[in-house]
């Protein structure tokens, strides 16, 4: 409910008042039958900050704590899409509270890596929907949803190859004997063979086993039918599932990839298939990326930055029914990456209470010093992007799941960037090497008569800026600034002038300061996607709304 209200007051989907007493703040809107109120702040980037349990309803004039079913009669929403925005937040509170009867707490702060990634359970920090899984029942979520932690097999499909596109690093038998290892090879060859006499032509395709279960009535019965693919049944190392669901770590051996199979579910904002051109293109966008990093001497001096690579991809129906229902990406692990005495988080770790009420870096801030260990902390996650976008013109979706921060006890070493293939964008003007850019108009069709902004090539910088800023500062750090400042009083508006003028500093010492200001980020306000609002709207909708900007301040 916090989440929700936070979110209709930010994106102005209610017609709010606001009342100060100090620096507190009075939120409150009129609607018919009633009104609501609750009380809070205003942080950084503008975002509103509800204090819990403050959520009131008035009705027949009196105040009372409000349901959820008030504060949704409280938006001016289609019924339809009321209707839908209903039910997935029961579902997220059904999971929740799921969660906290079936699993017991744990601590989560000397966690391996893969497994402090599945036990992020609180979901996304600022979407209401954050645990929908519009498509899991309760067994589902309990067998494949990160928290439980359980592990599954692949089911695995032989495909005609006429229906498939796939980029791989090697020839596609020695690809599949080196993922697989040779027994599991072997086991998925032999029932191959058994299929038909020509079955032996067919490629490989691994599924996530649920939706194996979810395309029972799609067009991949027909193909089964017909004996264009057949079914492989289950093998090969157990799996677990990541923060994300959909992308998987492989339990029997850590170091082997992470790999991302599309899945019919609705979570947040979106369905979580596979956009279809990315997958080929993938290999492609990582060699592209790596190539950079490696040949700019500042990424390995001053900003050490480790990108895991998506180094092959598979697609099967890439332009039919099945587009992105039916496909796989592999995705290096970090843990291959870590040098001895390194450890590894993802950063929305950063932004959490652990069971004992202290903050999931209480320990780190307590050795260090919050001073000290925030100021190394920019330095190693702000800096890096900030570098990447400002000098050679990319910038990535970097959300809290999508970095991860290596540290050496806490301290921070180096930032790690995943998850490519469809988070990338740039403007083929602002490149600072546009003559190693990926060739995109040759490796999909759907390429070749695309609408400016529909892929990876956006028409002017500052799109590219306000993705910077969305992801890594209004729905990321943000919120990490947000919870020093609970815990430890610090001074938000202060840290994030600091950063600005780091940003500034960085670039008049580069000579980029021509490109910085190209980018639109320091603006006295700037705009944000409105997530909440695409939710609420009809494809196509502009989903944007007016923030102040605590870069300029």
């Amino acid at each position: 409910m916090r989440q929700l209200a936070e979110a209709l007051i930010y994106e102005g989907l209610v017609d709010c008042a606001v009342s100060w007493r100090g620096s507190k703040c009075r939120f409150e809107w009129r609607h018919d039958g009633g009104g609501m109120r609750c009380s809070g702040y205003i942080g950084a980037f503008g975002r509103i900050r509800i204090v819990p349990e403050t959520i009131e309803h008035r009705e027949s004039g009196q105040w009372q704590q409000a349901t959820l079913g008030a504060l949704l009669a409280s938006t001016r929403v289609c019924p339809e899409r009321h209707a839908q925005l209903a039910f997935e937040l029961e579902q997220t509170l059904d999971f929740s509270i799921w969660n906290d009867s079936n699993l017991p707490p744990r601590p989560r702060r000397d966690l391996p890596f893969a497994q402090l990634d599945s036990a992020m359970d609180e979901g996304h920090p600022y979407h209401p929907c954050f645990k929908a899984r519009t498509g899991f029942d309760v067994d589902d979520h309990a067998g494949y949803g990160p928290e439980a932690g359980n592990t599954f097999r692949l089911a695995w499909l032989a495909i005609a190859p006429e229906r498939l596109h796939s980029a791989f690093p090697a020839d596609e038998q020695g690809f599949w004997q080196q993922e697989l290892g040779a027994e599991t090879y072997s086991v998925l060859n032999a029932r191959r063979a058994r299929l038909s006499d020509n079955a032996g032509r067919f490629g490989l395709m691994p599924l996530h086993p649920w939706q194996w279960k979810a395309l029972q009535e799609s067009d991949l019965s027909r193909w089964l039918a017909e004996g264009s693919a057949g079914f492989l049944g289950h093998a090969g190392d157990r799996y677990t599932a990541s923060q994300s669901v959909r992308t998987l770590f492989n339990h029997d051996h850590p170091q082997r990839a992470n790999l991302k199979l599309p899945m019919n579910l609705v979570n947040s904002s979106a369905i979580r298939i596979v956009e279809p051109h990315s997958v080929c293109s993938a290999p492609t966008i990582s060699r592209w990326l790596q190539g950079i990093v490696a040949g700019d001497p500042l990424f390995a001096e001053r900003y050490p930055l480790t990108l895991l690579g998506e180094y092959a991809g598979t697609i099967a129906d890439r332009d039919g029914p099945l587009a992105g229902q039916v496909a796989a990406i592999w995705r290096e692990d970090v843990t291959g990456f870590l040098e001895p005495g390194e450890a590894a988080v993802p950063l929305n770790a950063l932004m959490v209470l652990e069971e004992d009420g202290r903050p999931f870096v209480a320990d780190w801030v307590d050795r260090y010093g919050l001073e000290a260990w925030l100021d190394k902390l920019v330095d190693t996650v702000v800096m890096p992007a900030w570098h990447l976008l400002v000098c050679h013109g990319i910038a990535t979706e970097a959300h809290g799941q999508n970095l991860i921060l290596i540290h050496r006890d806490g301290w921070p070493v180096r930032l790690a960037m995943r998850d490519f293939h469809d988070s990338v964008e740039y403007v083929p003007g602002f490149l600072r090497d546009p003559e190693i850019a990926p060739d995109f108009l040759t490796l999909n069709p759907a390429y070749r008569n695309a609408a400016p902004n529909e892929y990876y090539w956006m028409e002017h910088p500052k799109m590219l800026g306000e993705l910077f800023v969305d992801c890594l500062f209004i729905y990321n750090l943000a919120e990490i600034s947000h919870l020093l400042r609970h815990s430890y009083g610090l001074d938000e508006a202060g840290i994030w002038s600091d950063i600005g003028s780091r940003m500034r500093a960085h670039s008049l010492e580069c000579g980029l300061a021509d490109r910085q200001d190209a980018l639109g980020l320091f603006q006295p306000r700037m705009r944000t996607e409105s997530l909440l609002r695409r939710k609420l709207s009809p494809p196509g909708t502009e989903c944007a709304h007016e923030i102040p900007n605590s870069l300029a301040a």
